[in-house]
């Protein structure tokens, strides 16, 4: 019973439902992808065998590396909300798994640039290739004026979290 609480609590807006009947199958599906999405998130990293905060540091990682800039445990730091001494504990955890390398920063000869290792790379992003499949051959699939009304519709509701994050 309880883990039925958990799987369907998503299910559930916690403001006033749709005021028009036909919004509620899109709200349902998007309801439904993210819950889906999250669950899929954590068996990813449970298959990886490492921590929520190692996961993390892994992806925050890569991304940077396909983004062409270097990251040092100072920017880990700051994206992974922890302290230094956590962030050094994770980076020597990580790199006795072989999934991280200390490499000499180019510039700084004090600081070190953290790279995710060819099998770290491996495992994540072919845990993710699933979820990526699965949307790119839904969205493929999709007549280009409805693919384009999907996008409205997602940016709008994207558009309207970030201003009330404030992001």
């Amino acid at each position: 019973m309880p883990l039925n609480v958990v799987r369907r609590e998503q299910e559930h807006l916690y403001s006033q439902g749709p005021v028009n009947e036909s919004a509620k199958a899109p709200i349902d599906a998007l309801l439904r992808l993210n819950r889906i999405g999250e669950i899929g998130i954590e068996r990813v990293r449970r298959s990886t065998g490492l921590s929520n905060h190692e996961f993390h540091a892994i992806r925050y990682l890569l991304q940077a590396q396909r983004e062409g800039r270097e990251l040092g445990p100072k920017d880990l730091i700051v994206m992974l909300g922890l302290s230094s001494a956590s962030v050094t504990k994770i980076v020597d955890h990580l790199v006795e798994l072989n999934q991280l390398e200390r490499a000499p920063h180019p510039t700084d000869r004090r600081a070190w640039v953290l790279v995710p290792t060819q099998d770290a790379a491996t495992k994540i992003t072919g845990a993710y290739e699933t979820f990526h499949r699965s949307l790119v051959d839904a969205m493929d699939a999709l007549p280009a004026a409805e693919a384009a009304v999907v996008a409205h519709a997602l940016n709008d509701i994207a558009d309207r979290l970030a201003a009330e994050l404030g992001e």
